[in-house]
């Protein structure tokens, strides 16, 4: 069963930083994705970065290009997301995510971490 962790948010002004983590477990995970979405409240659920476990290629939703960065160290089965320049409107619950139902498997997420940035 995959489990995921996140890790590191909390209150930020703007224009400050932060850093994700996403700690997975209970299987391997070469060949695939690992996703970054957020929730604000009121909102649904969007996607914010991707990377692929193996090639290490991204992308990401166009509100945070240019602003965070998406890394993974898989020795440590660990997912990074560098925020920087945040703003307001990146406040949200920010979930780690697996996606492998194209493969038959599940559709796994983590607990969330809070992230506020205040103006």
């Amino acid at each position: 069963q995959v489990q995921l962790v996140e890790s590191g948010g909390g209150l930020v002004q703007a224009g400050g930083s932060l850093r994700l983590s996403c700690a997975a477990s209970g299987g391997t995970f070469s060949g695939y994705d690992m996703a970054w979405f957020r929730q604000a409240p009121g909102k649904e659920r969007e996607f914010v970065a991707r990377i692929n476990w193996s090639s290490g290629s991204t992308n990401y939703a166009d509100s945070v290009k240019g602003r965070f960065t998406i890394s993974r160290d898989n020795a440590k089965n660990t997912v990074f997301l560098q925020m920087n320049s945040l703003k307001p409107e990146d406040t949200a619950v920010y979930y780690c995510n697996q996606d492998r139902r194209i493969f038959g498997g599940g559709n796994y997420w983590g607990q969330g971490t809070q992230v506020t940035v205040s103006s």
